[in-house]
């Protein structure tokens, strides 16, 4: 198992790899990591979770709201991987995943994008 602040760590990797210009946009945004997600349901494997009000359906009048939330759980990625690295990925990967929805993507729009990067990540290695 990974320590609590090493795997915060990644959690901060992994944003500060994002481009300058989403950087930017990030408003009102608080991400945090916890063990597993509430409820006990351990079988469905969530990952990371967004609450909030996505950017592009802020309208003239948002504000005065408490930020957006992103949680990031340790324990359902530390299971699914082998290696330090791994983790490292997966936080990566999720991290990203919840600031898409953050930005308004759906699932659909993830999956797409997702799939459209590891078949790149693909091609490069094959080149």
């Amino acid at each position: 198992m990974i320590s609590r602040e090493k795997f915060e760590d990644f959690v901060e990797k992994a944003l500060s790899s994002l481009p300058s210009s989403f950087r930017k946009r990030l408003k009102n945004l608080s991400i945090m990591v916890e063990n597993w997600p509430p409820g006990g349901d351990r079988g469905r494997l969530i990952l990371g979770f967004y609450h909030g009000v996505p950017y592009p359906h802020r309208g003239p009048f948002y504000g005065n709201v408490t930020p957006d939330l992103i949680v990031i759980y340790q324990g359902p990625i530390e299971s699914l991987c082998r290696s330090e690295e791994e983790v490292e990925e997966k936080v990566k990967e999720v991290v990203l995943h919840e600031i898409g929805h953050y930005f308004g993507l759906t699932e659909a729009d993830l999956a797409r994008l997702e799939r459209e990067i590891r078949s790149k990540g693909r091609m490069k290695k094959n080149s």
